[in-house]
């Protein structure tokens, strides 16, 4: 699945993907990932449904989701570089994404974020109903640690 748009290209070809720019990226700019090492970086990209914004041939934004592909998908990564924020791309991406043929039927699409709700809840996501029935393993700075 491709779309250009703008001159920009998105895109589920995991060839397109630049894992040294997703890393750089992930371990240097996000608070959700810093210091995650390009191991793992290139091991999320294998293993989840991922989707590149393009300007000619840069990658300038990432997102995965991490999925069966018939019940449940986990929304992870998202990303656009600074200098191409404020222009529509993260929503022409989810709007690309939403209506991926793998992403169909799912009874249940979650993401966690800090600072981009308003982002997503125009595409239907919003606070866990039932927060209490969610539980989770946590394991605070990761990445840091591995680097002691």
């Amino acid at each position: 699945m491709e779309i250009a748009d703008n001159g920009f290209i998105f895109s589920d070809d995991k060839g397109k993907i630049d894992a040294a720019a997703v890393h750089l990226f992930l371990s240097t700019q996000s608070y959700w990932a810093e210091g995650i090492p390009l191991q793992t970086v290139t091991k999320s990209i294998e293993n989840s449904l991922c989707f590149g914004i393009y300007k000619e041939t840069r990658q300038i934004g990432f997102a995965r989701w991490i999925t069966d592909r018939a019940t449940f998908a986990y929304l992870a990564d998202v990303y656009v570089e600074e200098e191409f924020r404020g222009m529509g791309l993260s929503k022409k991406l989810m709007s690309l994404m939403l209506f991926h043929p793998d992403l169909q039927g799912l009874r249940r699409y979650m993401l966690a974020t800090r600072d981009a709700h308003s982002l997503y809840s125009q595409y239907g996501f919003e606070p866990l109903e039932s927060p209490e029935n969610i539980m989770a393993v946590t394991v605070k700075d990761i990445y840091k640690k591995q680097e002691d």
